[in-house]
């Protein structure tokens, strides 16, 4: 199971015009922590950023499901409602979840969305999708071990 976290660093970019300006950019960190996203933004950012940066924010992000796509360049938001039916009330109840889609278009993203959704037993509605300002996310990576696998190691050594 992922844990997101939202991360905002702000750093000065040179503008089009040549002059310094200060931007915030967005990035989802998939940690366990605010100390690990925090610490794994700023290793993800600094080949990126020339001079001094800072990270602004940090704030966990309860995110469903995260849908990439390899082509699309922007980040989009999407707000499902799963409805199930209370047999004992006769009622229905929905449960909000929030998904992310990368598409390069709103309608590319709601049609990665229903295709996604599509194969789901339960009965669900979009009940709004928006373009984030999210610039990239980085889903965790578990590190390659110096040492190698020591798993591996044992059962070479019996």
């Amino acid at each position: 199971m992922h844990n997101w976290f939202e991360c905002k660093v702000r750093y000065e970019k040179t503008g089009e015009d040549g002059l310094p300006k200060k931007v915030t950019e967005h990035y989802l960190i998939d940690a366990l922590s605010f100390t690990e996203a925090e610490k794994r933004i700023i290793e993800e950012v600094k080949p990126f950023v020339s001079g001094e940066f800072t990270v602004s924010t940090v704030k966990r992000s309860r995110i469903a499901e995260l849908f990439a796509n390899s082509s699309g360049d922007k980040w989009y938001r999407a707000k499902v409602n799963f409805i199930s039916l209370d047999e004992e009330k006769g009622l229905e109840k929905r449960i909000t979840t929030t998904m992310y889609q990368q598409a390069n278009k709103l309608d590319e993203a709601l049609d990665l969305l229903m295709a996604s959704l599509g194969n789901t037993l339960s009965d669900w509605e979009v009940v709004e999708i928006k373009e984030t300002a999210i610039m990239d996310v980085y889903p965790y990576v578990a590190p390659k071990s110096p040492e190698g696998d020591l798993e591996s190691e044992r059962e070479e050594a019996e």
